[in-house]
């Protein structure tokens, strides 16, 4: 905790239209959201500028993904710097899908950390592991090589926010316990505190997302080195406001 401001991010993900984006953003305008919690949703980077439109200037909008270049012969990709010009001040980096799906490497996932810091927007990287990786004992060394691969390139820490989302907890509806959650945590705020520094290691927020729901959120929320939540399928339902209420809760 250490007065580290709650966080809630919204990831979308390869869902909504116009007309449901409206229903999102109205749902959320009219919210009684806690005062205390930054939120920020990620929408399909097609609806970023039409999101950021629509929503409370309350809520700030993320992109889900872009590149390590500002412009170029990249069919497809988007980059940081058309995420800011359409309104984004976050960007999403790493997701588990970008790794798994799209076979984004570490070094990647790295590089573009650096880029988007670079050009001003605030980043918040995933890192995670498998089932079959936490059954055999190596989620600490899969998140902390994964890790390392951001703490290398990272230029300012006030712009980070880390994401634990333990793969095998993503959209299957097993949800870490609090007690898991917690344990992954403080371990990767020891490893910033032995390989960056205490000051770091005290101050970012590290996130857990895994099914995070309404039902689950307060027990997650009330663990010390859980500063907030980056929500899948849940940020898309009513649910996501008692989810940002989950510190109050």
């Amino acid at each position: 905790m250490a007065g580290r401001k709650f966080y809630v991010g919204g990831n979308w993900k390869m869902n909504g239209d116009k007309a449901s984006i409206d229903d999102l953003c109205k749902m959320l305008n009219e919210a009684s959201l806690d005062e205390t919690t930054e939120v920020v949703v990620a929408p399909p980077a097609i609806y970023i500028d039409y999101t950021r439109k629509q929503l409370s200037p309350k809520i700030a909008v993320a992109g889900q993904n872009c590149y390590k270049e500002a412009k170029g012969a990249f069919t497809g990709e988007t980059s940081a710097t058309m995420l800011k010009d359409c309104g984004a001040t976050w960007v999403v980096l790493g997701h588990s899908e970008r790794r798994h799906v799209f076979g984004e490497s570490d070094e990647l996932v790295g590089q573009k950390v650096a880029f988007a810091l670079e050009q001003g927007l605030n980043v918040l990287p995933c890192i995670g592991e498998k089932l079959d990786e936490r059954e055999a004992g190596k989620t600490n060394e899969v998140n902390f090589r994964q890790l390392k691969a951001i703490v290398d390139n990272v230029s300012d820490w006030k712009r980070v926010v880390i994401a634990y989302e333990p793969v095998w907890a993503i959209g299957t509806g097993k949800t870490a316990t609090p007690e898991q959650a917690q344990e992954v945590h403080k371990d990767l705020r020891e490893w910033l505190n032995t390989n960056v520094n205490p000051e770091v290691a005290n101050s970012v927020r590290i996130l857990y997302g895994g099914s995070v729901t309404g039902n689950n959120c307060a027990d997650l929320a009330s663990k010390p080195d859980v500063d907030g939540f980056l929500v899948g399928g849940a940020s898309l339902k009513p649910e996501f406001v008692k989810i940002v209420n989950a510190r109050k809760a």
